[in-house]
């Protein structure tokens, strides 16, 4: 590849246009026997990488096909937005999500082969660049997400991206009150006044929902149960009148554990702690994925009833909720 197509194609993620490939003295014709042979792909009309660059991306990442786009239309102005801006983010994203890629424009309304464009008022503080994207903004990703997406699904992406403090309630709110009059404004409000960063896994943001939704009391969450200066455990939702404890059990947990520990290891520390609990006269409530489907009713009303008896009338611990989850790291 000549030096100049090569400069313009490192600078794009490996993408180049026509233009590009026209300025490194490269024609039509050639550009055509270099996509009929494999070693060009064409994008998009006019948008070009090489199969080398495919090869090492993997295949073709959502990234690959939001700079196409942006190549394409050549718009300074337009920035990659809603559920793209969330991919190239990595935050959590609807499973539903529609491969599209959505684009926002303060001037213009658009829509293409694969893409669409909303027409949009963009503050520059909305407005970020990561390499050769731009995109909205953390928080403003977050909440033109939440207006279009299920509830539970935008809340476990605010609730990921509060915990890793990608963002802020503030910053939240101050998007959502920019856009409070746009379609599905009154839904991602909803969806902001459910999150909680202290949620530290999907599981526990579905399962408090699900807890929320079922006419129980809302749980503290991330609550140190203490005897004295011993840490006997951190458990991921406390009942505290009643003295219950709930954990979110994902399989993960367990197939995968942090902290270079082993499956075993995991499995007997969990067990460990539990009794450690249990002898507190504190009852555990394990929740696992499975349970949130057609069994919750049943989970609810177990939930449900051991409320209705009193915790232990003498405590020998204090519990006290953390002000902050924390990010689970290898």
């Amino acid at each position: 590849m000549h030096p100049v197509l090569r400069a313009a194609a490192d600078r794009q993620w490996g993408l180049f246009t026509a233009v590009d490939a026209r300025r490194a003295g490269y024609g039509h014709d050639e550009i055509r026997v270099l996509c009929r042979t494999g070693i060009w792909v064409r994008l998009r009309r006019g948008v070009y990488t090489t199969a080398e660059r495919l090869g090492d991306l993997g295949g073709r990442p959502h990234g690959v096909d939001c700079l196409a786009a942006l190549l394409l239309l050549d718009r300074p102005e337009t920035v990659i937005s809603h559920g793209s801006a969330a991919r190239i983010l990595g935050l959590p994203v609807w499973d539903g999500l529609e491969r599209t890629v959505r684009l926002t424009d303060p001037h213009q309304w658009r829509a293409g082969s694969g893409f669409r464009v909303n027409c949009a008022p963009l503050d520059t503080h909305e407005v970020v660049r990561r390499g050769p994207f731009r995109l909205t903004s953390v928080a403003r990703t977050l909440v033109d997400c939440a207006r279009e997406w299920p509830l539970e699904d935008a809340v476990v992406a605010l609730d990921a991206a509060l915990l890793a403090g990608r963002t802020t309630p503030r910053e939240l709110s101050r998007v959502a009150a920019a856009q409070h009059c746009w379609r599905g404004a009154p839904r991602a409000r909803r969806a902001i006044g459910l999150a909680d960063g202290r949620a530290e896994s999907p599981l526990e943001t579905r399962g408090r929902l699900r807890i929320v939704g079922s006419d129980l009391p809302s749980p503290d969450l991330q609550v140190e149960i203490r005897t004295g200066p011993r840490l006997v455990g951190v458990v991921d939702a406390w009942f505290d009148d009643a003295a219950v404890a709930v954990e979110f059990d994902g399989r993960l947990k367990y197939t995968d554990p942090w902290g270079d520990r082993s499956p075993g290891q995991v499995v007997w520390e969990e067990k460990r702690r539990e009794d450690g609990l249990r002898a507190l006269g504190i009852r555990v409530v394990r929740i696992a994925d499975a349970d949130l489907g057609d069994g919750w009713p049943a989970v609810a009303a177990d939930i449900a009833d051991l409320l209705a008896a009193p915790g232990p009338a003498v405590r020998r611990f204090a519990a006290t909720p953390r002000t902050r989850g924390r990010l689970r790291t290898a």
